[in-house]
């Protein structure tokens, strides 16, 4: 769905396209179990309360999709994340879809 607008933007610093609203959930799929915790940024300065969501079924993109993404972004960190930070005794959590009661 966001492909045609990072096509748009690709390669265009200071362009925007408007978009309309998108439902992330759409990304996750229907019956995905995930991860959430409050964690840092990965990039300086590593601020602090940042909620990640990790899902637990790998999703893949295109190559093309990628490099479509990476354009637009125009962050100039291409190396943007950090080795993995110890736990520190956060509370991560582990939510699955509802699933009714079978007889």
């Amino acid at each position: 769905q966001l492909e045609p607008y990072l096509e748009m933007i690709a390669d265009r610093k200071d362009r925007e396209e408007k978009m309309g609203m998108m439902d992330p959930r759409g990304a996750r799929g229907k019956a995905s179990v995930y991860y959430r915790y409050v964690g840092s940024l990965t990039t300086p300065p590593c601020s602090e309360g940042v909620i990640w969501t990790i899902v637990k079924r790998v999703r893949t993109v295109s190559r093309h999709q990628l490099e479509l993404l990476r354009e637009a972004v125009h962050d100039d960190m291409e190396k943007n994340a950090r080795p993995p930070q110890e736990v520190n005794s956060r509370d991560i959590s582990m939510f699955r879809p509802f699933q009714q009661n079978r007889h």
